[in-house]
């Protein structure tokens, strides 16, 4: 389901957790392709963090030279340094000569404004490259993540193409959407909000800790003693939330795939009145949305606050230490001031490394739900090179076939049938019995378990999928219709490009053409994929125009004509008939119309086929036809006759 819809999620707990490590280093083997790119994003973050770090340093000169102004200021003019502070220690004031030896003042002589001045637009300039190189670097960081996610959907896309039918029912499609779009949406979100600013924390750390040790070992020293204590929190916080980030994407899927189900068949939900059901279902997933997301948003906001005690408990360690190493005389004030700096500028990318764990956490566990999808097991592959057979004329052969969906319930087993070119076989049965089974292996939507199936004498598993479905038109009970126009969802039917000429003669082949004119826009009507504005009957119409249009050698009709009226399905079967001229056609259908007029009429039950013959052959042999006859198709020949 599109839109807002799409971020919601839902479902019962899931509490397993995930390979965060493994799955973090297979997201970040995606960059691969952006090598050069992300080589040019670390030269241009690393010279900015560079200038960065220097430049509290360079401040930190123009604190002394305000402060050795000040000082130089109210000392007698004409004696030296060492003069003033021996007077002082004289005159039993030694503690503020120690402190104003690692000042560099000269007595009787003021502020230097001009060199104040010079420091001040180095320094002013250093942080505006500092920024200029951030800024690139983060316009690199946004055309790494954009082209990545940009690879990682082609790859998604490409693996949907390659699954077996059986994934897809065996998932909710709610759910497999959520994983190609809501999960997709967070790991490019996760990786540009993170990405750009984790390198540049991590390489602020090694580039503030290399300054800290140059201006003094010892406060660096201080400054490291609360960085155990930091690593703790981030760990135990971290392992603590990641379970239900991984539960909280889980459920997103879970509940987009009710949306998506309760929508698209809301109006049966409204005639059986299950509105109040929806709702208390919506509801009780809804509300394990909530817990899982509050629970993990929780666990994880708990960090920063926990990491700014850390930080401030860091700043407090230093700025005592410093107070006492100024007052010692072994630190200027300049340095005590840049040292601080440097605190906070360590600190600072500490706490964004922690408060980005949520995200990254929350990234990875999307990631991972991609990777379940990328890792899925694929269908067999196509031959290299396929098989073809000489000319397609549509002889069918199925020897000893077997299947089943099952390992443990077989469905069909050791099934033998030879279809002529341009026969008509219609299959019936009672439901589950295999018949639209049958057409699936046909289509290969599923491989046989045993035995073959021959098309023109070549294996159909010799032959490429693309290939084989090339020569089949398919029309199904269900229809599909896309968002277009009506001539554009005809035209859908032909690999090849159509003119409108031919794509009006389907559609009076298969009696739409009147019913198009009538329409506002005639064949130019725009559509929605739910097919608004046209009737069951007339999608099916569509469809089957679709279906003339691509000029198949085998036609496949599975209750094609379920959905419209008697009149249009006579008026349709007689298209059809000139249509499969010269074609194998295989019909699934209940309709007497259609079975009378198939040459053979296969009647199954538990996947065998226990009779077989013309419609008036099994009448005649009074079995299992004749039963299905009498039961389904007694009442249905009375109106027609």
């Amino acid at each position: 389901m599109a839109g807002p819809m799409r971020m919601m999620a839902g479902s019962g707990p899931d509490q397993r957790s995930m390979d965060f490590k493994g799955s973090s280093k297979r997201l970040l083997a995606q960059f691969r392709p952006e090598r050069v790119t992300i080589c040019a994003l670390l030269l241009c973050t690393v010279a900015s963090v560079a200038l960065s770090v220097i430049g509290p340093k360079i401040l930190g000169r123009a604190t002394d030279l305000v402060f050795s102004g000040i000082i130089g200021r109210q000392m007698p003019a004409g004696a030296t340094k060492q003069q003033v502070l021996e007077q002082m220690r004289a005159h039993g004031r030694g503690a503020v000569a120690d402190m104003l030896g690692s000042t560099a003042f000269t007595p009787g002589k003021g502020i230097d404004f001009g060199a104040v001045g010079n420091v001040l637009l180095l320094a002013l300039g250093t942080f505006m490259a500092s920024g200029l190189l951030m800024a690139i670097a983060t316009r690199l960081v946004n055309r790494t993540v954009n082209l990545t996610m940009l690879r990682l959907r082609e790859q998604v896309q490409t693996k949907l193409s390659r699954l077996p039918l059986s994934y897809f029912d065996k998932r909710q499609r709610g759910e497999v959407l959520s994983r190609a779009t809501n999960d997709i949406d967070n790991i490019g979100q996760t990786l540009q909000q993170s990405m750009g600013q984790l390198i540049n924390s991590l390489l602020t750390i090694v580039g503030v800790l290399v300054m800290m040790f140059w201006v003094s070992w010892i406060l660096a020293l201080v400054a490291l003693v609360t960085v155990p204590l930091s690593a703790l929190v981030a760990t135990r916080v971290g392992k603590r939330s990641q379970p239900h980030f991984v539960q909280q994407w889980r459920t997103t899927g879970k509940l987009n795939a009710h949306i998506e189900e309760m929508y698209t068949g809301h109006t049966l939900v409204k005639v059986f009145g299950r509105q109040e059901e929806s709702a208390r279902q919506f509801a009780e997933q809804n509300q394990a949305l909530y817990e899982a997301g509050f629970k993990a948003q929780f666990n994880s906001g708990v960090m920063q606050p926990l990491m700014m005690f850390v930080s401030n408990l860091n700043y407090v360690l230093v700025a005592v230490v410093g107070g006492l190493r100024v007052a010692s005389g072994s630190l200027s004030i300049g340095d005590v001031q840049a040292f601080i700096q440097y605190s906070r500028q360590f600190s600072m990318p500490l706490t964004q490394v922690a408060s980005m764990a949520n995200l990254v956490q929350s990234g990875v566990a999307s990631a991972e739900r991609v990777f379940e999808l990328l890792d899925a097991e694929e269908q067999e592959a196509d031959p290299v090179p396929g098989e073809r057979p000489e000319e397609l004329r549509g002889r069918v052969r199925l020897e000893h076939v077997s299947f089943r969906y099952d390992p443990e319930k077989p469905l069909i087993e050791d099934l033998s049938l030879t279809v002529e070119p341009g026969h008509t076989v219609a299959i019936v049965g009672p439901t589950g019995a295999g018949k639209t089974t049958l057409v699936n292996l046909l289509m290969r939507f599923y491989d046989v378990s045993g035995g073959r199936i021959t098309l023109d004498g070549v294996d159909v598993r010799r032959m490429t999928r693309d290939e084989l479905r090339s020569g089949i038109g398919m029309v199904l009970q269900d229809t599909w219709l896309f968002g277009g126009t009506i001539a554009e969802n005809i035209a859908y039917g032909a690999a090849r490009e159509v003119t409108r000429g031919e794509i009006e003669e389907a559609a009076r082949a298969a009696h739409a053409d009147r019913f198009i004119r009538t329409l506002p826009e005639g064949y130019d009507t725009v559509i929605d994929d739910d097919g608004t504005g046209v009737s069951a009957g007339e999608k099916q119409l569509i469809t089957i125009a679709r279906a003339f249009l691509s000029d198949p050698v085998i036609l496949v009709l599975d209750e094609a004509t379920s959905s419209v009226d008697t009149r249009t399905e006579v008026l349709i079967q007689k298209a059809m008939a000139k249509l499969a001229h010269g074609r194998t056609s295989f019909v699934i259908a209940h309709r007497l119309s259609t079975i009378r007029d198939a040459d053979t009429i296969l009647v199954m039950e538990n996947g065998s086929i226990v009779e077989q013959g013309a419609h008036a052959e099994l009448l005649a042999a009074d079995g299992a036809y004749a039963r299905l006859y009498k039961a389904q198709f007694a009442q249905a020949v009375a109106e027609v006759d």
